[in-house]
C-alpha cells in the first residue's frame, strides 16, 4: 500500500489559515510545524501545483508594487472536503521515533561511562535550547494569536512539545545520575 502524502494536508491546512503564498507557507513551516513534522522546501511547490491540478486549491496571481506578481493559493470546496476527510480519520499508528542518543546508549557498555554522560549532557543542552524556542513561540501565539480560530489548537500542539521536552530534560538528569552511580 502506498504511503499517505501528508504534505498535501499540511498545505491545505496552512492555506485555511490565510497563509497563501509558497514563501509564507515555508515561513510558517520553518517557525512552527517543523518542530513536529519535517517538510523540505523542495516539497512545497510541487505539492502546491498538485493541489491545483487535483482541484483541491486554486492559484491566483497577485500584483505587488515594485515586485513581481506572487502566486496565492486558495482552498476549494473539494480541498476542504479532503482536509475534513483526513482530519476525521483515526490515527493508524503511533510513530516510532528515531533517536541516535538512545541507540548509542543501548550499546554504551562498549564505551567509557564518561563519554555516555557527555552525550546525554549535550542532548540535555540541546533540549534546553529547544525548550526556550518553544517558550518564545508560546509567547508569540499568546500575544499575536489571541482571537484567531487556530490559536487554541496551536497552543495545544505546542503544549505537547513543551511537556515532552521538559520530560526529556528530566530524563537526562536522571540518566546522568544513574550513569555516575554505576
Amino acid at each position: 500500500m502506498a504511503k499517505e502524502n501528508y504534505t498535501k494536508y499540511v498545505l491545505l491546512g496552512l492555506i485555511t489559515t490565510n497563509c497563501r503564498s509558497g514563501y509564507a507557507i515555508k515561513q510558517i513551516i520553518d517557525n512552527s510545524i517543523s518542530h513536529f513534522w519535517k517538510i523540505s522546501y523542495g516539497q512545497i511547490y510541487p505539492n502546491l501545483k498538485k493541489l491545483v491540478d487535483d482541484g483541491l486549491a486554486v492559484v491566483e496571481d497577485t500584483s505587488q508594487e515594485g515586485k513581481p506578481d506572487k502566486k496565492e493559493y486558495f482552498i476549494t470546496d473539494a480541498g476542504r472536503e479532503e482536509l475534513q476527510r483526513w482530519l476525521q480519520q483515526p490515527i493508524e499508528e503511533i510513530p516510532t521515533v528515531k533517536n541516535e542518543l538512545l541507540l548509542k546508549l543501548y550499546f554504551s557498555r562498549h564505551q567509557p561511562t564518561e563519554i555516555a554522560i557527555e552525550q546525554v549532557r549535550f542532548y540535555q543542552v540541546e533540549l534546553a535550547s529547544r525548550l526556550k524556542t518553544y517558550e518564545q513561540i508560546e509567547r508569540v501565539i499568546q500575544n499575536t494569536g489571541e482571537g484567531t480560530e487556530d490559536a487554541m489548537y496551536w497552543l495545544i500542539t505546542l503544549d505537547y512539545g513543551l511537556r515532552t521536552t521538559r520530560a526529556m530534560v528530566e530524563w537526562c538528569e536522571d540518566t546522568i545520575k544513574k550513569l555516575r552511580e554505576k
